[in-house]
């Protein structure tokens, strides 16, 4: 946590017979996972005669995220596979973007949630450095000529779902898949077009979900397009890994490759990339009667995860994990392991 954030949240070390469900978590799956994102670095994972769960409890001291609510809140994310092209055409239209080269970061990627209220990149207009194009200017034209499109998409909302998610599988006419992720954003504040719609009375409150975002745009042709463009945030991709690798998921802001249900995107001002966080949500049953109870790593970021207790489950990649993380909306509590040695 930074000085800032320490007034409105802290860390309270507790026992392990505080964690919900932490006894019946695979907990070598946990650590190969640690161990992929460099959290075990300096550790002998090799000691003998230790289990995966005694090895955890050694090492690593629990504890619970204190902040000024009561629960956290838990939402979900996946890789969407979309039909794609890398020639433009009447059924391939829409664009996906490389990074422009007058593009200026002024942050890194990892701090983009925390910093959604600040200029985060933007370009140089006579010297000076001004916000970079919108959604709306880069869709009406304002990056043309320039070579940067590289794939393209069918459908308009497809798309934007993808800039939503962060990272894709597009499956191309010549039978071939590529993978695009994350390369870096506008720098322009994330606005979420379903609070957008609630706010106009188009969905309730309680209706809300990413079916249901999805229904209302494809149902309003006309009025789609400019509800979009009301979040003036606008991703730029890459591609990443081998294309068509069998089970290998996107990247995560780590530089990592993210695992379906142990992978979280985490707000990076309380929590660093590549901690251990138990998470615990006795009303998620995606999984199980018992709720979703599971020791995880904060391996990515996203500009609508702001706060101490807020995170975003990766659940995979498809139809079915996408119809997992439309309907995570649940509360939730957090619980970082930190280090035996550099607990006081």
């Amino acid at each position: 946590m930074t000085d800032r954030d320490a007034v409105a949240s802290q860390y309270e070390p507790v026992s392990y017979d505080a964690l919900s469900g932490w006894l019946h978590d695979d907990h070598g799956a946990a650590i190969s996972v640690l161990r992929a994102a460099g959290s075990l670095d300096g550790f002998d994972l090799m000691q003998a005669d230790l289990a995966p769960r005694e090895f955890l409890e050694m090492h690593f001291v629990p504890h619970r995220v204190v902040h000024e609510g009561t629960d956290g809140l838990l939402t979900g994310y996946y890789e969407p596979v979309l039909r794609g092209s890398r020639t433009q055409s009447d059924t391939y239209s829409i664009p996906l973007y490389l990074q422009p080269d007058d593009l200026t970061k002024i942050h890194d990627d990892a701090a983009r949630g925390h910093r959604n209220d600040e200029l985060v990149a933007g370009r140089l207009v006579d010297s000076v450095l001004t916000p970079y194009f919108t959604r709306a200017e880069i869709e009406n034209g304002a990056l043309a000529g320039r070579n940067l499109e590289f794939i393209f998409l069918a459908d308009a909302i497809d798309a934007y779902f993808l800039h939503v998610q962060g990272s894709g599988r597009v499956e191309l006419e010549d039978g071939t898949s590529v993978r695009v992720g994350f390369a870096a954003k506008n720098g322009l504040p994330y606005t979420s077009i379903g609070r957008v719609l609630i706010d106009r009375g188009e969905i309730s409150e309680a209706d809300m979900s990413l079916e249901a975002l999805r229904s209302w745009l494809e149902a309003h042709p006309r009025q789609a397009a400019g509800v979009m463009q009301e979040n003036a945030s606008f991703i730029f991709f890459q591609e990443h890994n081998e294309p068509g690798v069998p089970g290998c998921g996107p990247v995560g802001s780590l530089g990592v490759t993210l695992t379906e249900g142990r992978s979280l995107a985490v707000d990076t001002s309380y929590h660093a990339l590549g901690t251990p966080v138990y998470v615990s949500s006795p009303g998620l049953t995606h999984h199980g009667e018992d709720g979703f109870h599971r020791l995880m790593v904060a391996q990515d970021v996203g500009s609508a995860i702001r706060g101490a207790e807020r995170g975003d489950i990766f659940w995979g990649t498809g139809d079915h994990a996408g119809r997992l993380a439309g309907a995570t909306v649940h509360k939730g509590n957090f619980f970082v392991l930190l280090r035996r040695e550099l607990v006081p």
